[in-house]
């Protein structure tokens, strides 16, 4: 590692997190690792980064950075036993990826600053596979200096664009809102698919004229092949949906900014729950990816669905 480059960690090897500090790590950053479970993160060891025991190993590096499910997890990593800022020492700059509430960030950002740290909200857009294919995005909020010392790094893993939106938690907003927004295009791609599918068209050929026409997005290609296949391979789930949506739904009251939309698309994923009651074993079906909403929706149509088998392109291949 260069004299001049910071010293990294990093916190979180989930679907996300992992391919996430990797590509920090090929990009030639030495990068300090913790993950509740080890084993994930072993992987990263034989490709250069630095397994430590425990989140308080990681108290004497430059920027830490962390990707966590809940704010419950971020303050017990943080603040916990064991945690990153109980040593007495502690990283100069906290950069969170994490989808949290605003309190729960707020919060959090409060007892960092009275120890001297700065905090960084960092939430991203995209799944696993974007980060692969270098199309995941970012955007910041907190202390300017600070987000724009970090901007290079989280560039890293976030080429396709990094947006810095000012102080405080404006981007946890910023996020809360890009997942109703995906919420709610999930929902309806689910509808209109289901409409063309029972009208007699293949899924695979509805979806590659929605794909090449304005309508189309990263989203609807990469999520093609899963309604096409109906491969629920998890990127994200429909619980995280749900409090997602519940996040923002909570804002629009908070704003007094009506949100009819979302709050009927927040009820269909809730029959999603209940249809997943039919299911041999519904905890692991919940576990699966939110694009099976499909199902539900074409239960709701009286249509049976099964894969067709085709091999779709996701417009991440490299």
């Amino acid at each position: 590692m260069a004299s001049n480059q910071p010293r990294i960690g990093w916190i979180g090897m989930g679907r996300m997190g992992f391919p996430m500090a990797e590509r920090l790590i090929k990009a030639g950053h030495e990068v300090a690792i913790w993950n509740r479970t080890r084993a994930k993160a072993e992987p990263l060891a034989r490709q250069g980064g630095v397994l430590v025991d425990r989140p308080s190993d990681l108290a004497d590096v430059d920027i830490l950075f962390t990707i966590v499910s809940t704010g419950r997890d971020l303050e017990q990593v943080y603040f916990g036993r064991d945690g990153v800022a109980t040593t007495g020492k502690h990283p100069r700059i906290f950069v969170d990826c994490s989808t949290i509430g605003l309190d729960e960030s707020a919060a959090i950002r409060e007892r960092l600053d009275s120890l001297g740290a700065a905090f960084v909200a960092a939430p991203v857009s995209g799944n696993g596979k974007c980060v692969k294919a270098g199309q995941l995005s970012a955007v910041l909020s907190g202390p300017e200096q600070a987000c724009r010392s970090v901007q290079s790094l989280i560039e890293t893993f976030a080429p396709r664009g990094v947006s810095y939106v000012g102080e405080g938690e404006l981007a946890r907003i910023c996020k809360i809102a890009h997942n109703v927004l995906l919420g709610v295009v999930i929902q309806n791609l689910a509808e209109i698919t289901i409409l063309a599918n029972k009208a007699g068209i293949a899924r695979s050929d509805f979806l590659a004229f929605i794909n090449n026409s304005v309508m189309g997005s990263i989203f609807t290609r990469y999520k093609s092949p899963a309604l096409v296949n109906l491969d629920w391979t998890t990127t994200f789930t429909p619980e995280l949906l749900r409090k997602d949506l519940d996040l923002g739904l909570a804002l629009g009251h908070e704003f007094d900014v009506p949100m009819p939309v979302t709050a009927t698309v927040r009820e269909q994923l809730q029959q999603h729950f209940g249809a997943a009651s039919l299911k041999p074993d519904p905890d692991r079906y919940l576990q699966q990816d939110f694009a099976a909403l499909l199902e539900t929706t074409a239960l709701g149509a009286g249509l049976k669905i099964q894969s067709e088998n085709k091999n779709v392109p996701t417009g991440l291949e490299t």
